[in-house]
């Protein structure tokens, strides 16, 4: 299971916590492109600040392919433009 999907399994077995407060916060921060307060980390459990930085690793892994696959699309099109001007 990747870091995405335990932090939602996380959150929502634990809605009150101020763990959940915490990686609800860096979520919203990450999908916002929004800074975050990494000092609020250190606040964590050793396993819930793994989980975190799993989140962290994973989100920008993700990111990483959503990039190369816009690349790949634009790379396309400017093949077809090309194709359809001959």
């Amino acid at each position: 299971m990747n870091a995405i999907k335990k932090v939602r399994k996380y959150l929502l077995a634990n809605p009150k916590s101020e763990s959940s407060r915490i990686l609800g916060d860096l979520v919203a921060a990450l999908g916002e492109e929004k800074p975050y307060q990494l000092a609020d980390l250190y606040s964590l459990d050793y396993d819930t600040f793994e989980l975190a930085i799993a989140l962290l690793e994973d989100w920008r892994l993700d990111r990483y392919y959503a990039a190369r696959l816009k690349l790949f699309d634009t790379a396309h099109l400017e093949v077809l433009k090309k194709g359809s001007n001959s």
